[in-house]
């Protein structure tokens, strides 16, 4: 038994040894620091450790395997240093991949839950789901002929990915039609852009972006030049709206943010390791010339999302207004371990260019504006001049600018949006700009 505790022990070690040094391209330790770490090592938490380890392999109600006990005792490792370090099994390391590239093998659509049902909020245009006739509303009740009752809501929408070529067929009710609907849906590689944009009013441009992915930075620059394209004169303004994105990776956020600034610090991160300590600087030139920048953010903007928010603040390129971002100020590295797991590790935490630290408190925005209501007023009808008989007719000017091809979109319905775009078009009439 002895030899049994002592290779448990030796092999909890050699776990904790590897992690670390995954973690760091150049070793950070020397050969004597190591032997030195090695005998300050606390044995009697490890004989402590071994003694648990036996206790629950031989006495648990039931039978646990020795590897997953181990599996257990790793994730346990990271569970009580901070939320955002944990141990990623091959399953969640997958969606963690898909996650940063935008790509998955599914059938391109958005869905939620719906009373035990999977309710199909919006097929991706060109994707298998939209070529097959699925349409928003519907509410998908079996799967391959099994209920999606009887399974589970979030089972049923991972039963929805697979491999690429492989088939699902699916049973949905659609409200209008007498009865069931099916559709036999082969699966496909889905690419999502996590960066939308349009035009809010002529010359008022918008992007949305909603994480922080792989391709995020440069999809973001590809907008604005879409926008340029399609704009009937200069751009005049643009919101950048980064509210309710829960972050992603650092390099996407800082070309992001340096596609905006010309010039300087973006963001420096400050960690024990000498690889986490490192400052990412922006390359010289606006691709926007200067034009007003407003950064919409709120207790749903996290990580990535408060370096951008916090470099363009700091480098007064933009306004920031809503509320307060969520304050993840920290940079997790993620740690393959070589066989299809990984370990996320917290290894840093940022600090916008002027030296503030997010962590635990978040962007403050330059306006607070608070999600609310937009409801006008009820206003007695006056008579104006056009109203009286007799009225001379309105004067047509010999350079009457042609009609926009750009409509005005109706923001009643956000109000920080609303307020967002009166402070653009406050900023280009006060020609600052």
């Amino acid at each position: 038994m002895f030899k049994r505790l002592f290779f448990i022990w030796l092999s909890l070690t050699s776990i904790c040894f590897s992690i670390w040094s995954s973690a760091d391209a150049e070793p950070s330790l020397t050969e004597a620091e190591l032997v030195a770490d090695e005998s300050r090592l606390p044995l009697h938490e490890l004989r402590l450790f071994t003694q648990v380890f036996e206790q629950i392999r031989l006495g648990y109600v039931e039978e646990v395997s020795d590897t997953e006990l181990l599996k257990n005792a790793i994730a346990g490792l990271l569970l009580e240093l901070d939320p955002h370090s944990v141990y990623l099994d091959t399953e969640r390391y997958t969606d963690l991949q898909e996650s940063a590239t935008g790509e998955y093998g599914g059938l391109g659509m958005e869905v939620g839950g719906e009373n035990g049902l999977v309710k199909v909020i919006s097929p991706i245009d060109d994707t298998p789901a939209a070529k097959a006739g699925i349409e928003a509303g519907d509410l998908i009740v079996e799967m391959n002929d099994t209920p999606v009752r009887g399974m589970g809501v979030q089972k049923a929408i991972d039963k929805l990915r697979g491999e690429k070529g492989t088939s699902i067929k699916l049973t949905v009710y659609r409200e209008g039609q007498d009865g069931p609907l099916e559709f036999e849906v082969v699966r496909d590689i889905i690419k999502l852009s996590s960066v939308r944009s349009r035009f809010l009013q002529p010359g008022y441009g918008y992007i949305r972006v909603s994480q922080f992915q792989h391709s995020s930075g440069g999809d973001f620059i590809k907008n604005i030049e879409t926008l340029k394209k399609e704009s009937d004169g200069p751009i005049k303004g643009l919101v950048l709206d980064l509210r309710n994105n829960p972050g992603g990776l650092v390099p996407a956020a800082v070309e992001m943010a340096g596609a905006l600034i010309d010039g300087g610090t973006v963001v420096y991160t400050e960690g024990r390791l000498p690889s986490a300590n490192r400052s990412f600087e922006a390359s010289a030139g606006d691709i926007l010339e200067g034009v007003p920048v407003v950064v919409l953010i709120n207790g749903g903007s996290a990580s990535a999302s408060e370096i951008v928010a916090g470099a363009l603040q700091d480098h007064q390129r933009a306004a920031v207004i809503g509320t307060q971002s969520f304050g993840k100020g920290s940079v997790q590295t993620v740690i393959p371990l070589g066989d299809g797991r990984a370990v996320k590790l917290t290894t840093a935490r940022y600090f916008t260019p002027e030296g503030r630290s997010i962590q635990a408190e978040g962007i403050a925005p330059d306006m607070v504006v608070e999600r609310a209501e937009i409801r006008p007023y009820k206003i007695r009808e006056t008579t104006r001049e056009a109203d009286l008989d007799g009225h001379l007719e309105t004067a047509k000017s010999s350079d009457e600018k042609a009609d926009q091809r750009i409509e005005t979109e109706d923001l009643s319905g956000d109000n920080q949006l609303y307020e967002a775009v009166n402070l653009l078009r406050g900023f280009h009439l006060l020609g600052n700009h």
